[in-house]
């Protein structure tokens, strides 16, 4: 049997909305009314910590960062995952310790894929003295 949510039951859900609502339309009339009220030239232009912009904003960042970036983000989410396990412990047992060790390990193999491809160089890709006397015209 369902129970369905009366009118009583949901007024302070309303009352809480009201409030929010309150709250903001009272700070967008408070800031209006105690707000700046000059303009001058430099009231619209970019500026950050004191130092007015010049130049492009738009910068070109290298591919490395990206990667890196994203390698971070996939490779953080292990830690939730770990998280969670290490909470549960003692609940997992042997089984959850084995699947732990497996799940780091397929980390590490990937981690390990990476570095051998050079994904995770900041800098250029480094070549060996084999490559290097092979890449050499006789």
């Amino acid at each position: 049997m369902t129970e369905t949510a009366t009118t009583g039951d949901i007024w302070p859900l309303f009352v809480y909305a009201l409030a929010v609502l309150g709250l903001i339309a009272l700070m967008l009339v408070l800031s209006h009314l105690l707000g700046q009220r000059r303009s001058d030239p430099a009231t619209h232009q970019p500026y950050e910590s004191g130092i007015v912009s010049q130049g492009s904003a738009r910068l070109r960042f290298a591919v490395n960062y990206y990667v890196v970036a994203i390698l971070f983000i996939i490779f953080d989410l292990e830690a939730v995952f770990l998280f969670a396990w290490a909470v549960a412990f003692r609940e997992a047992g042997l089984a959850g310790f084995v699947e732990a060790a497996v799940f780091i390990a397929i980390l590490l193999v990937g981690l390990v894929y990476l570095w051998r491809l050079g994904a995770l160089d900041w800098g250029g890709r480094q070549l060996s003295l084999e490559q290097r006397q092979q890449e050499k015209p006789p």
